[in-house]
């Protein structure tokens, strides 16, 4: 006795037809483009290549002389690291300027004592930018963080860490305003 498979063979014309359109639908996926910038810089580098970011002084009553140098230091990492504009002295494209207005302690929450039991630290910078491709997006602008401490903390043994924290706050909001426009 001989088994055969009694299945009709397979029409490969319609299978033919599907891998076809798979194809064209393929390719036609392959020529077009998305872009996304996922460092939040909306920059058109044909018209905007350099940035020049000036020193900004401290002006606040309160005074912690390394504050300056941290922001200073990080705010020109910041675009040197997620953009490709060029960093000049004088005549940028783009141009930042400003100082470091406040830096001021503050109460925040009382203890059943009466004492202060958390600080709370502010600093403010005030920012003129200049967009030289487009006077309309030029601004002067105040950019502020805060940050607290416990109070049987000293300062001086905080400070440091809180400004880093509060500068890379205050450095990503001017990034925001300047060359992420969203």
């Amino acid at each position: 006795m001989e088994l055969r498979n009694k299945r009709p063979s397979p029409d490969l014309s319609h299978k033919g037809r599907g891998v076809g359109w798979v194809l064209v639908f393929l390719l036609a996926l392959a020529s077009c483009t998305v872009s996304y910038k996922f460092n939040g810089a909306s920059i058109d580098y044909t018209k905007t290549k350099t940035i020049q970011i000036d020193n900004f002084p401290i002006r606040s009553a309160y005074v912690w002389a390394p504050m300056q140098s941290i922001f200073q230091n990080k705010l020109t990492d910041l675009y040197a690291s997620q953009t490709k504009l060029r960093q000049v002295k004088k005549g940028g494209d783009l141009q930042l300027a400003g100082e470091i207005t406040g830096f001021d302690q503050y109460n925040k929450a009382i203890s059943a004592e009466g004492y202060s039991s958390q600080v709370q630290l502010k600093m403010t910078v005030n920012v003129r930018f200049v967009n030289n491709a487009n006077h309309t997006e030029d601004f002067e602008r105040q950019f502020s963080a805060t940050t607290e401490y416990d109070s049987s903390q000293q300062l001086i043994n905080v400070q440091e860490e809180l400004v880093t924290q509060m500068v890379k706050d205050i450095t990503e909001q001017i990034f925001n305003a300047t060359v992420a426009n969203w």
